[in-house]
Protein backbone atom coordinates (compact mmCIF):
# COMPACT_ATOMS: atom_id res chain seq x y z
CA UNK A 1 0.00 0.00 0.00
CA UNK A 2 1.27 3.47 -0.94
CA UNK A 3 0.92 5.73 2.10
CA UNK A 4 1.17 8.85 -0.09
CA UNK A 5 -2.11 7.97 -1.84
CA UNK A 6 -5.50 7.67 -0.11
CA UNK A 7 -7.82 7.48 -3.12
CA UNK A 8 -7.74 6.38 -6.75
CA UNK A 9 -10.07 7.74 -9.43
CA UNK A 10 -10.36 5.50 -12.48
CA UNK A 11 -11.54 6.32 -15.97
CA UNK A 12 -13.84 3.68 -17.48
CA UNK A 13 -13.41 3.37 -21.26
CA UNK A 14 -9.92 2.29 -22.31
CA UNK A 15 -8.88 1.76 -18.68
CA UNK A 16 -11.34 -0.73 -17.19
CA UNK A 17 -13.55 -1.64 -20.12
CA UNK A 18 -11.81 -2.31 -23.42
CA UNK A 19 -12.89 -0.01 -26.24
CA UNK A 20 -12.09 0.49 -29.91
CA UNK A 21 -13.14 3.84 -31.40
CA UNK A 22 -12.32 2.57 -34.88
CA UNK A 23 -15.17 0.05 -34.73
CA UNK A 24 -17.70 2.85 -34.23
CA UNK A 25 -16.14 4.94 -37.01
CA UNK A 26 -16.23 1.94 -39.37
CA UNK A 27 -19.86 1.26 -38.48
CA UNK A 28 -20.91 4.85 -39.24
CA UNK A 29 -18.92 4.89 -42.48
CA UNK A 30 -20.73 1.68 -43.46
CA UNK A 31 -24.03 3.45 -42.79
CA UNK A 32 -23.00 6.29 -45.11
CA UNK A 33 -21.41 8.90 -42.80
CA UNK A 34 -18.06 8.98 -44.59
CA UNK A 35 -16.64 11.93 -42.63
CA UNK A 36 -17.40 10.52 -39.18
CA UNK A 37 -13.75 10.86 -38.16
CA UNK A 38 -14.03 14.62 -38.68
CA UNK A 39 -17.17 14.79 -36.57
CA UNK A 40 -15.92 12.70 -33.70
CA UNK A 41 -12.56 11.69 -32.33
CA UNK A 42 -11.21 10.83 -28.91
CA UNK A 43 -9.13 13.98 -28.78
CA UNK A 44 -11.63 16.54 -30.01
CA UNK A 45 -15.36 16.21 -30.31
CA UNK A 46 -17.96 18.34 -32.01
CA UNK A 47 -20.40 20.32 -29.89
CA UNK A 48 -23.09 17.66 -30.44
CA UNK A 49 -21.04 15.00 -28.66
CA UNK A 50 -19.93 17.38 -25.91
CA UNK A 51 -23.51 18.35 -25.15
CA UNK A 52 -24.64 14.74 -25.17
CA UNK A 53 -21.83 13.70 -22.82
CA UNK A 54 -22.88 16.47 -20.42
CA UNK A 55 -26.52 15.37 -20.52
CA UNK A 56 -27.55 18.67 -22.11
CA UNK A 57 -29.47 16.93 -24.89
CA UNK A 58 -31.54 13.76 -24.91
CA UNK A 59 -30.65 10.48 -26.61
CA UNK A 60 -33.60 11.13 -28.94
CA UNK A 61 -32.10 14.47 -30.02
CA UNK A 62 -28.61 12.97 -30.36
CA UNK A 63 -29.85 10.10 -32.55
CA UNK A 64 -31.91 12.42 -34.73
CA UNK A 65 -28.97 14.77 -35.26
CA UNK A 66 -26.94 11.82 -36.55
CA UNK A 67 -29.84 10.55 -38.65
CA UNK A 68 -29.89 13.95 -40.36
CA UNK A 69 -26.34 13.27 -41.58
CA UNK A 70 -27.11 9.72 -42.73
CA UNK A 71 -28.89 8.40 -45.84
CA UNK A 72 -32.68 8.30 -45.76
CA UNK A 73 -33.97 5.00 -44.46
CA UNK A 74 -31.32 4.63 -41.75
CA UNK A 75 -33.03 3.60 -38.51
CA UNK A 76 -32.50 4.84 -34.96
CA UNK A 77 -31.55 1.27 -33.97
CA UNK A 78 -28.78 1.25 -36.58
CA UNK A 79 -27.41 4.50 -35.14
CA UNK A 80 -27.45 3.09 -31.58
CA UNK A 81 -25.81 -0.14 -32.72
CA UNK A 82 -23.05 1.78 -34.54
CA UNK A 83 -22.53 4.10 -31.57
CA UNK A 84 -22.14 1.13 -29.21
CA UNK A 85 -19.71 -0.76 -31.45
CA UNK A 86 -16.71 0.74 -29.62
CA UNK A 87 -17.65 -0.95 -26.33
CA UNK A 88 -15.93 -4.31 -25.93
CA UNK A 89 -15.36 -6.42 -22.79
CA UNK A 90 -14.62 -5.84 -19.11
CA UNK A 91 -12.00 -8.42 -18.07
CA UNK A 92 -12.80 -10.25 -14.84
CA UNK A 93 -9.17 -9.89 -13.71
CA UNK A 94 -9.68 -6.13 -13.41
CA UNK A 95 -12.68 -6.61 -11.13
CA UNK A 96 -10.66 -8.94 -8.92
CA UNK A 97 -7.94 -6.31 -8.64
CA UNK A 98 -10.50 -3.61 -7.78
CA UNK A 99 -11.83 -5.84 -5.00
CA UNK A 100 -8.32 -6.14 -3.57
CA UNK A 101 -7.65 -2.40 -3.88
CA UNK A 102 -10.87 -1.54 -2.02
CA UNK A 103 -9.27 -2.89 1.14
CA UNK A 104 -6.53 -0.25 1.01
CA UNK A 105 -7.80 2.76 -0.99
CA UNK A 106 -10.96 4.74 -1.56
CA UNK A 107 -11.95 3.98 -5.15
CA UNK A 108 -13.93 6.21 -7.51
CA UNK A 109 -14.99 6.04 -11.14
CA UNK A 110 -15.15 9.16 -13.33
CA UNK A 111 -16.20 8.66 -16.94
CA UNK A 112 -17.11 10.91 -19.83
CA UNK A 113 -20.04 8.90 -21.06
CA UNK A 114 -23.60 9.20 -22.26
CA UNK A 115 -26.96 7.57 -21.70
CA UNK A 116 -26.75 5.15 -24.64
CA UNK A 117 -23.28 3.95 -23.64
CA UNK A 118 -24.22 3.65 -19.96
CA UNK A 119 -27.13 1.38 -20.89
CA UNK A 120 -24.93 -0.69 -23.20
CA UNK A 121 -22.13 -0.94 -20.66
CA UNK A 122 -24.53 -2.13 -17.98
CA UNK A 123 -25.74 -4.88 -20.32
CA UNK A 124 -22.15 -5.95 -21.06
CA UNK A 125 -21.34 -5.95 -17.35
CA UNK A 126 -24.47 -7.89 -16.41
CA UNK A 127 -23.88 -10.49 -19.14
CA UNK A 128 -20.35 -11.09 -17.81
CA UNK A 129 -20.89 -10.81 -14.05
CA UNK A 130 -24.55 -11.55 -13.37
CA UNK A 131 -26.03 -9.59 -10.48
CA UNK A 132 -22.87 -7.55 -9.83
CA UNK A 133 -22.99 -3.84 -10.63
CA UNK A 134 -20.11 -1.50 -11.35
CA UNK A 135 -21.17 0.54 -8.30
CA UNK A 136 -20.27 -2.45 -6.09
CA UNK A 137 -16.58 -1.83 -6.71
CA UNK A 138 -16.41 1.91 -6.04
CA UNK A 139 -17.31 4.31 -3.26
CA UNK A 140 -18.92 6.56 -5.89
CA UNK A 141 -19.44 6.35 -9.65
CA UNK A 142 -19.67 9.55 -11.69
CA UNK A 143 -20.86 9.66 -15.31
CA UNK A 144 -20.51 13.01 -17.08
CA UNK A 145 -24.02 12.89 -18.54
CA UNK A 146 -25.49 12.49 -15.05
CA UNK A 147 -23.49 15.26 -13.32
CA UNK A 148 -23.45 17.79 -16.19
CA UNK A 149 -19.66 18.11 -16.23
CA UNK A 150 -16.96 16.34 -18.19
CA UNK A 151 -13.23 15.87 -18.29
CA UNK A 152 -10.85 17.62 -18.88
CA UNK A 153 -12.55 20.58 -17.19
CA UNK A 154 -11.05 21.33 -13.78
CA UNK A 155 -14.54 21.75 -12.31
CA UNK A 156 -15.32 18.03 -12.57
CA UNK A 157 -12.18 17.05 -10.67
CA UNK A 158 -12.88 19.73 -8.04
CA UNK A 159 -16.44 18.41 -7.79
CA UNK A 160 -15.32 14.83 -7.10
CA UNK A 161 -12.69 15.92 -4.57
CA UNK A 162 -14.97 18.35 -2.73
CA UNK A 163 -17.93 15.96 -2.70
CA UNK A 164 -15.85 13.23 -1.09
CA UNK A 165 -13.38 15.18 1.01
CA UNK A 166 -10.41 14.10 -1.09
CA UNK A 167 -7.02 15.77 -0.83
CA UNK A 168 -5.86 16.17 -4.47
CA UNK A 169 -2.24 15.68 -3.42
CA UNK A 170 -3.13 12.25 -1.99
CA UNK A 171 -5.40 11.26 -4.87
CA UNK A 172 -4.38 9.34 -7.99
CA UNK A 173 -6.26 9.61 -11.29
CA UNK A 174 -5.77 7.17 -14.19
CA UNK A 175 -6.99 7.90 -17.71
CA UNK A 176 -6.01 7.04 -21.28
CA UNK A 177 -6.56 10.57 -22.69
CA UNK A 178 -3.72 13.08 -22.22
CA UNK A 179 -6.03 16.09 -22.00
CA UNK A 180 -7.93 14.48 -19.11
CA UNK A 181 -4.69 13.76 -17.26
CA UNK A 182 -3.67 17.41 -17.68
CA UNK A 183 -7.07 18.53 -16.38
CA UNK A 184 -6.59 16.49 -13.21
CA UNK A 185 -3.04 17.74 -12.74
CA UNK A 186 -4.30 21.33 -12.96
CA UNK A 187 -5.88 20.96 -9.50
CA UNK A 188 -2.96 19.06 -7.98
CA UNK A 189 -4.09 15.45 -8.49
CA UNK A 190 -1.40 12.83 -9.08
CA UNK A 191 -2.54 11.91 -12.59
CA UNK A 192 -1.20 9.05 -14.70
CA UNK A 193 -1.62 8.55 -18.44
CA UNK A 194 -2.28 4.94 -19.43
CA UNK A 195 -0.49 4.11 -22.66
CA UNK A 196 -2.20 2.59 -25.68
CA UNK A 197 -2.67 -1.16 -25.15
CA UNK A 198 -1.16 -0.88 -21.66
CA UNK A 199 -2.86 -2.90 -18.93
CA UNK A 200 -3.92 -0.58 -16.11
CA UNK A 201 -2.79 -2.91 -13.35
CA UNK A 202 0.66 -3.24 -14.91
CA UNK A 203 1.39 0.38 -13.97
CA UNK A 204 4.37 0.62 -11.57
CA UNK A 205 2.10 1.89 -8.78
CA UNK A 206 0.23 -1.42 -8.67
CA UNK A 207 3.34 -3.57 -8.94
CA UNK A 208 5.25 -1.91 -6.11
Amino acid sequence: MNKDIDAIIFDLGGVLINIDYQLTEDAFVALGLSNFSEVYSQMQQSDLFDRYEKGKISSFHFINQLLDKLPKGTSANQVVHAWNKMLLDFPASRLEKLNDLKKHYRLFLLSNTNEIHIDAFRRIFSAAFGDAKIEDFFEQVYFSSEIGMRKPDAEVFEFVCNKNGLNPAKTMFIDDSPQHVEGAKSIGIEAVLLGKNQEVFSLPFFLA
